[in-house]
């Protein structure tokens, strides 16, 4: 036994070494969706590819780096070695899309790997039938991106030049995946050095020994919180809009039985797989459900695989929640992931009513391709601006403008003039959109309303990917949904509404998308809400009339 003093010490030590690894990143990466929107984690695994500690980054990326990480293990078996470093991105391989490529380091300790230290990171662009990493065409994995399945980059250090070229060759924008490809390596090496530095201050024994102690302190906590909720079985469900290729109102559904110390999920009978991209593969969907977890336990608890040791999940094969290969899959991070959360959440709500979360604002992406006037480059820009807005809980509104529900807040739209110096757009106004928010005791956060003019000279293209324009953030306990989204392009007088999944929209220079981005759904009566909170929210401009 470790006393628990060391045992606190090294497990905030481990979680430091996560938040510096993307601090590296964030500082290196050299696409805006990763120094800006900061859409990449990072964790540390041991050898078992037990997840010992994550960065509060992109919560629906870490659940599943167990899996990713056992299946570049086991193709390695017997071929690790100090130097080493590895990449994956498949997600019949252990992943959760292509778009996220994973970097592995192996970290040695007395001639054995003690560690993995990891980042995963959604590239701008991974090859594939159409520009920015989402195919909303696409009906086989094929065509949505190169498949990377375990893969030796790096061999005793010595770096393998034909497999990065082949890589390479397969994006868009080759210089700007290969800086960001170093910044990922460069954050794993960071995690590498810190890990061993921590092996020389408290010995190899101490510090794998901990590991033990740390994952079954989590466990110990997550039961102990899961105790106070009342005993059932719960049923929950989620509707996507659709799959872009004609199915419609496509249903996730949750049942899970609470008894003791312990949770079943049950996600059976969740709809067939479909032919569009919002499919997700298993370890994409162990990750939503760990997502959900996360999200109703104790905020203190550690959120790593011991965390995660009270839950046990039931798919079956051929569901769009366990897709049979080759479906494609890449929107599955936003959606189905936040649908599987958003299900057992509400499943769960009448057991554990004050730790229940009203549902956030979905994705909706658009993805611009075309020639920068000002650089003469080909750019590749992804909307991260006029986020959607949080749910409500029993502690308080939702946060405003805060992003997805399997983000959490962690991917952020960044600097509006950042934006404009590196790209050709012009921000004509963004700003809350008021009433958004679903009204209840505690109000949904607000969505967001943004002019966008496109300022090429030569025609670009467009894509979207997302949903929530059909179902909006519901609301939770009595509390009203919010506002679903409103996507339009304004193209020389004509206006057109987007589809959330379309592919190859002509955009004209001058064009202007109009963004009226979901509010979050409100928690609990509105009777309830006080006086003040309404007066205080019309004062701000989130609310106007009877809306709250």
């Amino acid at each position: 036994m470790i006393d628990p003093i060391t045992v606190s010490v090294l497990t905030h030590r481990f979680e430091a070494i996560v938040q510096e690894m993307g601090e590296a990143m964030l500082r290196t990466a050299y696409s805006q969706i990763l120094n800006s929107s900061r859409d990449f984690s990072t964790a540390i695994c041991d050898d078992q590819a037990r997840l010992v500690a994550q960065a509060e980054h992109v919560p629906i990326h870490v659940g599943a780096i167990p899996w990713a990480v056992a299946s570049v293990r086991d193709a390695f078996a017997g071929r690790v070695h100090p130097g080493d470093v590895f990449l994956l991105n498949d997600p019949y391989h252990g992943n959760n899309h292509l778009p996220d490529l994973t970097a592995f380091v192996p970290v040695f300790v007395e001639d054995r790997v003690a560690f993995w230290s990891i980042n995963r990171a959604h590239q701008s662009d991974i090859g594939g039938s159409t520009h920015g990493a989402y195919n909303p065409g696409a009906t086989e994995i094929w065509q949505e991106g190169i498949r990377i399945t375990p893969l030796k980059l790096y061999d005793r250090g010595e770096l393998r030049d034909d497999v990065l070229q082949m890589v390479v060759t397969n994006v868009r924008h080759p210089h700007d995946f290969m800086g960001d490809l170093r910044a990922m390596i460069g954050s794993a090496r960071v995690g590498e050095r810190r890990l061993l530095a921590l092996v020389e201050s408290y010995g190899a024994k101490t510090v794998v020994a901990a590991v033990d102690e740390i994952l079954d302190g989590a466990e110990r906590q997550a039961r102990a919180c899961v105790k106070t909720w009342r005993d059932g079985v719960y049923r929950g469900s989620s509707i996507l809009d659709d799959d872009g290729h004609g199915a419609t109102d496509i249903p996730i559904r949750a049942t899970v039985t609470k008894k003791g110390d312990s949770v079943v999920v049950d996600l059976s009978e969740s709809a067939p797989q479909v032919t569009g991209f919002v499919n997700s593969a298993f370890p994409n969907t162990m990750s939503a459900v760990h997502m959900a977890f996360a999200y109703l336990i104790d905020p203190l608890t550690p959120k790593n695989s011991g965390t995660f040791r009270p839950v046990k999940v039931i798919t079956k094969a051929g569901t769009i929640v366990n897709p049979l290969p080759p479906a494609p899959v890449t929107l599955s991070t936003n959606h189905c992931a936040q649908d599987i959360a958003e299900a057992i959440i509400k499943a769960l709500a009448p057991a554990a009513p004050e730790r229940a979360i009203a549902g956030w604002g979905r994705r909706f992406r658009i993805a611009i391709k075309g020639v920068n006037p000002r650089t003469k480059r080909p750019f590749i820009w992804h909307m991260f601006h006029a986020r959607p807005g949080g749910g409500a809980t029993r502690a308080g509104d939702g946060w405003e403008t805060a992003g997805e529900g399997q983000a959490a807040g962690g991917i952020k739209f960044g600097s509006v003039e950042v934006a404009e110096v590196r790209f050709p757009l012009t921000f004509e106004h963004h700003e809350f959109r008021a009433s958004s928010g679903g009204d209840g005791r505690h109000r949904g956060g607000v969505g967001a309303v943004l002019r966008l003019r496109v300022d090429v000279r030569e025609p670009a293209v467009a894509n979207t990917a997302g949903d929530g324009v059909r179902h909006a953030p519901y609301g939770l306990l009595g509390g009203r949904d919010g506002l679903p989204h409103r996507y339009r392009l304004l193209s020389r007088g004509t206006t057109r509404v987007l589809k959330t999944k379309e592919v190859g929209i002509p955009v004209r220079p001058g064009d202007v998308f109009l963004v009226e981005s979901s509010g979050g759904g409100g928690y609990g009566p509105p009777a309830r809400r006080p006086r003040e909170a309404r007066a205080r929210d019309r004062a701000n401009g989130v609310v106007r009339g009877r809306r709250g």
